[in-house]
Parts: structure tokens; C-alpha cells; sequence
């Protein structure tokens, strides 16, 4: 969340910064809520000044023998009012926490202008989409030609936007995420982490998907009130939740492959076939913690890092930041990379990697010692996909189909798939 102090002094510039979203932030309800509590504050203080002065006059009136029952009547009286002061104070306290929380997060200076999707600016394209002599399949028939690809089945057992993998195709989708790992780990300097994949409500907060978000969470229906993740960057960037890390241990960066899960609420009639929007999906999730100041050269290293995986895959694609408009709720930038997906003659976006600079630490109160004072500061966290597992599933299913209805395995992915070179079609 924002600091509370810089939207209670400088609202107006608050608003300035998020108008770039086209959010409009309530101004005079700050101004409100802000004289109410300084109203409150400054009574409460008066009451204890009097009751102080009223204790000392007991002793006093005590020792020359004079009546007191008065005086302590007085005292219990602006006690009761203290009391009533204080829960006036905490339910002012609430109803801020709450406003505060709701408050998405300042975009930096370099986010373009922008209301939607169709306002992202291109950085730069990687790779020429391949033409193809022959008429495209798309990866739902691909996959069903291999035997590898079941939604029908997975409508069955769960419901629509649930799939079954098989045999090749199965296994193709283990060796991606094996890949990643590797290249993650072995090459880019994560440390590879396996977290729970049911988180509680304060997880949810800390990373920004509750209270805003709630509809498009799984949420588990007994009394402990957990959630299934959406997203291994909430259990993942919830490890330093409360935590003071040393400077010596920064930068940490963490990956994860885990399962996602989404109710895809308000995404009604859209991407309805095949793998791009499910309910359950795989991602490798890249998660960084990091000083303030190289959190901006540390986005530009995570995005790198998802690129390097499309390009050893030999998969086209091209690198977009949001617009002001596009944003999410906790991100002050996002790069978004989209693969070029054949069978749609377009770029579909396979990682989204943001910085999130200290809004969600300081919902988390995750902090480092800074050396130079020895102070607690918050960190800036980052994270991004590197990558969604589905979606590369799909975009190497098209890109190396051939016109015999077989795909080639890329090069870097074979010694993941016991050798084989191709996935062949199973139907006669």
C-alpha cells in the first residue's frame, strides 16, 4: 500500500500520479477523515491533560482533609470519556486502513499514458514468425491429434476451462517446466523454492489480491478461511512477510513452479478454446527482493530472464510496457512479453513482470537493515513469470508443427524428453 503520511500531507500529488490510471482518488474523504482524527487526537489529549491535573488536585485536596468524592467522580467521568475517545480513534483508524488498502499503487514516471491493453508501447520484437505453406493447426487440434490433449475429459471430471495432458504432450509440459527451473537456477542465480499451495487471507493482503480481488480467487469453504493461490508470487514473496532480512543477504531471488488457480471471473466468452485462460494452470514464477535503489536495474534483469527462455526455445515474441491504464493494482511497471501464437496471427502475452517497489512490502512489513543507519527499511520486491507453462506448451505445439501433422521437439527440450525428437499424430 502507499505510505499513509505522503497521501495525509500531499494528497493532491497522490491524485496527480494516479490519474495516469485514470483512478480518481477521493481527496476530500482524506481531508475528512484526517480532521475527524486530529479532532479526536486533540480532545483525547485535553481529557488526559485534565484527568492528570485532576489526579494531583486529589492528593492535594486529600491532604488538607477536604471532601474528594467530587474530584474522583470528575476523574471516572473523563476516564469513561477517554474510553469512548479511544474506540472513536480506532473505528477513525479502521475506516482509514480500509480506504488506504484500497488504493492501487502510483505508476512510475516512465509508464505511458494509456486507458487499455491497446495503449501498450512496443519495446522491442525478438525472432520472425515462421510462414507456414500449409494451413495452420491450432494447439486444441494438435494436441487431440497426438492423443495428448483432453478438455472434454477435464470438462467431466471438473468443468470447462480444466484440461487432461497426456502421453507426449504430457511429458512435453514436465520438460518445460524442468527447463526452466535449470536455466532459472543454474544460469540466472535463483534459488529454487517449494511452498505451500493454500495460503491464508494475510498472504492475500500482503501482496495486494484481497480485499480488492476477491472474486477472482478460490476460496476454500471452511471456518480457517484459505484461499487456493493464484499465483506462486503471493506464498513465495510472503516468505520475508514480518521479516528484517541483513543487506549482505540482498539481492534474494527466488523461483517456484507451482499450480495456479482462477476463477477467471468477468473473463465470460473470452478465450473460451483451448489453453490460454484455465482454471488450473502451471507457471515457474520469479520472485525478487531487492535494495530501493536497484530495483529499476533488477525489472530489467527479471525481464531478461523470462526472454532467455522464449529465445533458447527459438519462440518469436515481442516485449510491451503497460500504460498507466493497464497496469495491476499493486505494480508500478509491468513489462508484459507476448509469443507469437500462430493459429491467432498474433502476440499473446506468456509473462507479465513488474515492479511493485515498496507497496507491497509495506503491507507485508518486509524489511532489510540498511547498513549505512542500521535501520529497518522496506524493501522493493519484483516478480514476474518466467514462464507460464501452459501458454509455452501451446506456442511450441504451433510453432514447430509440421505440415504432417507432427511437431518437432526444440533442440533444448530434447534431452528433457528421453530423446525424442517429434511428437507424432496417433490417428489414422
Amino acid at each position: 500500500m502507499l505510505d499513509s503520511k505522503l497521501i495525509r500531507n500531499n494528497p493532491e500529488q497522490v491524485a496527480a500520479a494516479l490519474s495516469k490510471r485514470g483512478y480518481v482518488l477521493d481527496v476530500a474523504k482524506i481531508k475528512a477523515l484526517e480532521e475527524e482524527r486530529k479532532a479526536i487526537q486533540i480532545k483525547t489529549e485535553a481529557l488526559q491533560q485534565d484527568r492528570n491535573t485532576r489526579s494531583k488536585a486529589i492528593g492535594k485536596a486529600k491532604q488538607a482533609g477536604e471532601d474528594v468524592a467530587p474530584l474522583m467522580q470528575a476523574v471516572e467521568n473523563i476516564k469513561q470519556e477517554l474510553v469512548d475517545a479511544e474506540l472513536a480513534l480506532n473505528k477513525i483508524q479502521a475506516e482509514w486502513d480500509a480506504f488506504v488498502q484500497a488504493i492501487p499503487n502510483t505508476p512510475a514516471d516512465e509508464v505511458p499514458e494509456g486507458k487499455s491493453e491497446d495503449d501498450n508501447v512496443e519495446i522491442r520484437r525478438w525472432g520472425m514468425p515462421r510462414s507456414f505453406h500449409f494451413t495452420v493447426k491450432d494447439h486444441v487440434d494438435l494436441g487431440e491429434s497426438f492423443g495428448g490433449l483432453d478438455f472434454e475429459t477435464g470438462t467431466k471430471i471438473a468443468s470447462s476451462r480444466f484440461a487432461v495432458l497426456r502421453g507426449g504432450v504430457a511429458r512435453l509440459h514436465r520438460a518445460l517446466a524442468q527447463f526452466m527451473l535449470d536455466i532459472h537456477t543454474a544460469e540466472h542465480g535463483y534459488e529454487e523454492v517449494n511452498v505451500p499451495f493454500i495460503v491464508n487471507a494475510a498472504s492475500l493482503h500482503g501482496t495486494g489480491q484481497l480485499p480488492k480481488f476477491e472474486d477472482d480467487l478460490f476460496k476454500l469453504t471452511d471456518e480457517r478461511g484459505f484461499y487456493l493461490i493464484p499465483t506462486a508470487e503471493v506464498p513465495v514473496t510472503n516468505i520475508y512477510r514480518d521479516e528484517i532480512v541483513e543487506d549482505a543477504q540482498l539481492p534474494i531471488k527466488l523461483v517456484c513452479h507451482s499450480p495456479c488457480f482462477r476463477s477467471e471471473a468477468g473473463s465470460y466468452g473470452r478465450d473460451t478454446r483451448g489453453m490460454i485462460r484455465q482454471h488450473q494452470f502451471e507457471k515457474v514464477e520469479l520472485v525478487q527482493f531487492v535494495r530501493p535503489e536497484e530495483s529499476d536495474a533488477a525489472l530489467t534483469q527479471l525481464v531478461g530472464h523470462a526472454e532467455t527462455i522464449l529465445q533458447l526455445l527459438g519462440l518469436p515474441y515481442r516485449t510491451v510496457i503497460l500504460c498507466g491504464g493497464d497496469i495491476g493494482f499493486s505494480s508500478a511497471k509491468t513489462y508484459d512479453i507476448e509469443v507469437w501464437v500462430p493459429s491467432q496471427d498474433k502476440y499473446r502475452e506468456i509473462s507479465s513482470c513488474s515492479s511493485f517497489r515498496d507497496f507491497q512490502a509495506r503491507r507485508m512489513m518486509a524489511r532489510y537493515r540498511n547498513p549505512e543507519t542500521g535501520k529497518p527499511e522496506l524493501l522493493h520486491t519484483l516478480n514476474g513469470s518466467g514462464l507460464a507453462i501452459g501458454r509455452t506448451l501451446l506456442a511450441v505445439l504451433e510453432n514447430y508443427q509440421q505440415e504432417d501433422g507432427s511437431v518437432t521437439i526444440p533442440d533444448v527440450l530434447q534431452p528433457y524428453m528421453g530423446g525424442v525428437e517429434t511428437l507424432q499424430s496417433v490417428k489414422k
